[in-house]
């Protein structure tokens, strides 16, 4: 069973173990995964739908209904709007962003492989990814899952989190080592 799961915790934590338990008993864990990544891309494109989440002006019956109306458009699996519809009832869409990398966790557990969030100034080119993915995979000794993000103010290098490991190799972080050094040589 997902629940003694230590990658996952707090409020979302549980409804994300609710929610893979729920869709791995149906047999949908892709399924359900790739409505929580389209709902993820939703979020980052509107943000309208990310103060809907957000916004306690909105009541629970308010969020619901929009919710119903947007998710059916979007061909959400009867699960995963059903999942919606309790978060929004129980006042927790805030929380929604944690129950999707929750549920992420969990798949990505099941299936034996390895999560890394990888931060680049600039997007990688694919040879750069299967570089990244095979020395990752030699670091971790399995199957690996890359997210990335663009964060242009590390100005060069990567940040990759593996696990419970983080590797800053990012060219804000080295500046400001120097920075620190330069200042105790005066």
């Amino acid at each position: 069973m997902a629940g003694d799961d230590s990658t996952v915790s707090g409020a979302a934590g549980r409804y994300a173990t609710a929610l893979f338990d729920l869709a791995k008993d149906e047999g949908a864990l892709d399924a359900v995964a790739g409505d929580l990544n389209r709902f993820s891309s939703m979020l980052d494109e509107s943000k309208d739908l990310e103060r809907l989440i957000r916004s306690p002006v909105f009541s629970a019956d308010e969020q619901g209904r929009a919710l119903t109306s947007l998710l059916g458009k979007a061909g959400m699996s009867p699960l995963a709007v059903k999942f919606f519809k309790l978060l929004a009832a129980n006042r927790r869409l805030f929380v929604v962003r944690d129950v999707i990398k929750g549920y992420r966790a969990l798949v990505a557990r099941e299936r034996g492989e390895t999560s890394a969030e990888v931060t680049s100034a600039h997007p990688l080119t694919d040879q750069q990814m299967s570089e990244l993915k095979a020395s990752l995979k030699a670091t971790a000794g399995g199957e690996i899952r890359i997210e990335t993000r663009v964060d242009p103010s590390i100005l060069g290098g990567l940040v990759v989190k593996l696990g419970s490991r983080m590797i800053d190799s990012s060219l804000k972080t080295k500046l400001n080592s120097l920075k620190l050094a330069m200042k105790e040589v005066r």
